[in-house]
């Protein structure tokens, strides 16, 4: 069995950028800096940083176009894939980009207001847009809402 999840705690590098593919499926592309920090031998901080590349797809891509921006801590679920072409002068070229499930800011030095959007169509749509006051016993759970 193979396992391929990855969490990240970044920094947005730049606004998410909102595409849509040819047959109009939304997309965002983000960019992710990654710190890393660390005492050397001498007790000394050192500090590294990794960037990452990710596609988010359909409502959820519109959904982090409206809410992120450049500068924004986020936390980052899904999982590595490799992709691999040719340019035009026949040389081979691959990337690892992260395909992202889940996206939202982290509140560790910030607070954030959600908004939660009505869901379009599909077996899990509700019934009604109506949401209950309170807290009730659901399985549902959207992406800003995860149970933990």
């Amino acid at each position: 069995m193979s396992l391929n999840n990855v969490v990240l705690v970044g920094n947005l590098v730049e606004d998410p950028e909102m595409r849509f593919t040819p047959s109009g499926v939304p997309m965002v592309k983000i960019r992710l800096a990654v710190n890393r920090r660390w005492r050397d031998q001498n007790n000394e901080w050192q500090e590294e940083t990794s960037f990452f590349g990710g596609t988010i797809w359909r409502e959820h891509a519109e959904n982090v176009s409206e809410s992120l921006q450049k500068g924004t801590r986020v936390i980052v679920a899904g999982r590595l894939e490799q992709r691999s072409w040719e340019t035009e002068q026949g040389e081979k070229r691959s990337v690892v980009e992260l395909q992202i499930d889940e996206i939202g800011p982290s509140l560790r030095w910030a607070t954030a207001t959600v908004n939660k959007t009505a869901r379009s169509g599909g077996e899990f749509a509700p019934q009604t847009s109506a949401v209950p006051p309170g807290p009730v016993a659901r399985d549902d759970y959207g992406p800003d809402e995860a149970p933990f």
